[in-house]
């Protein structure tokens, strides 16, 4: 098996890599196929946390969202990520793989309230830790609360995984002639004003020193293949 290049992973998910081909909700055998990258990865000898989005169930800045108050659909949006959150914890149960799911918002009947050392202990004890609730606080997006977890718990990494696979300098899907970039400076990334991840969440690796490597998550070896170092998507760093 593969050596990895990384000891410690944080991975965040989109809400959209969570459903099917309908764009919307949790869809068992997409997550189930997600699920077996994370546990070939999680075989590798990795400490793996995961931060997931909500993009399949709730979008704060969609038309709907935006006729209630920032505050309150930022909240909802939090618990939406709570419902992948348990989507995923199932289905690597389900496989063998020991999970912890700690939420920013505490709900102690589905999951442990977020606690940094504990977190670190689940990990050390090699189980996956799947963190819920983004940040707890309105106003930050699940990449921020990525940034923020990644650097708390310690990680080597920060894995995006999206349905692009990298960054470009325009939308790839609109414009064929799209030029990807193998590697990134934070500063180069941030005035770029790179839409597939907020400046916020690039602010914070890069003051923390945290790598990002942005990469879609097909074919299926492809976690692997990025938590070895192997060139795959865009890496951004110092």
């Amino acid at each position: 098996m593969a050596e990895p290049k990384y000891k410690r992973v944080l991975l965040k998910l989109s809400g959209e890599s969570m459903c099917g081909e309908g764009g919307y909700g949790v869809d068992p055998t997409t997550v189930d196929a997600v699920c077996e990258q994370i546990k070939t990865a999680h075989e590798l000898g990795v400490d793996l946390a995961i931060v997931i989005g909500a993009g399949n169930i709730w979008r704060g800045n969609s038309p709907i969202a935006q006729r209630i108050d920032r505050a309150t659909a930022d909240y909802m949006g939090m618990l939406a990520t709570v419902i992948n959150a348990m989507a995923l914890q199932d289905s690597l149960e389900r496989m063998g793989v020991d999970t912890r799911m700690q939420t920013a918002i505490e709900m102690r009947t589905v999951a442990e309230p977020y606690i940094r050392r504990r977190a670190i202990r689940h990990m050390e004890k090699g189980r996956v830790v799947i963190f819920g609730a983004g940040t707890g606080n309105p106003f930050f997006t699940t990449d921020t609360a990525a940034a923020l977890r990644g650097m708390e718990i310690g990680a080597d990494v920060l894995l995006k995984a999206t349905k692009v696979d990298g960054i470009y300098d325009d939308d790839p899907v609109r414009n064929g002639q799209a030029k990807r970039f193998d590697c990134l400076s934070f500063m180069e990334a941030l005035n770029m004003g790179v839409k597939v991840m907020d400046s916020t969440a690039l602010s914070l690796c890069k003051d923390n020193g945290l790598p990002l490597i942005v990469f879609r998550l097909c074919p299926p070896d492809s976690l692997v293949r990025a938590i070895c170092g192997e060139p795959i998507g865009t890496v951004v760093s110092q």
